[in-house]
């Protein structure tokens, strides 16, 4: 299960607003406002439930539950080795492009 505040978090991580979370997921923006609003584990259909799973995992976030191994408990969201590599990489990017550009 996925509580609201790992939706948020999940979504902050992976730099994405409501309207793009629904897109990517399948799902409307009110669905995704109503998740986030929820308290506590979010409700919804299994189907609705699965589509923003599979899309949060596509775009490399690892939910946590209360249960999984940590070294502080509780439930969270982190990103997938692959994920937190390309973001470091789409950063070096543009910086090694524009330092070599004054260097000409």
């Amino acid at each position: 299960m996925i509580t609201a505040a790992q939706l948020r978090a999940a979504r902050a991580l992976v730099g994405v607003d409501q309207r793009e979370l629904a897109e990517l997921s399948g799902l409307s923006a009110p669905t995704i406002q109503r998740m986030e609003a929820s308290d506590g584990v979010i409700r919804g259909t299994v189907d609705s439930l699965m589509k923003l799973i599979a899309a949060l995992d596509a775009a490399g976030v690892v939910l946590i539950a209360d249960d999984a191994d940590s070294d502080r408990g509780g439930r969270g969201v982190r990103l997938k080795e692959s994920a937190v590599k390309a973001a470091a990489q789409s950063r070096k990017a543009p910086h090694a492009d524009s330092r070599r550009a004054r260097e000409r």
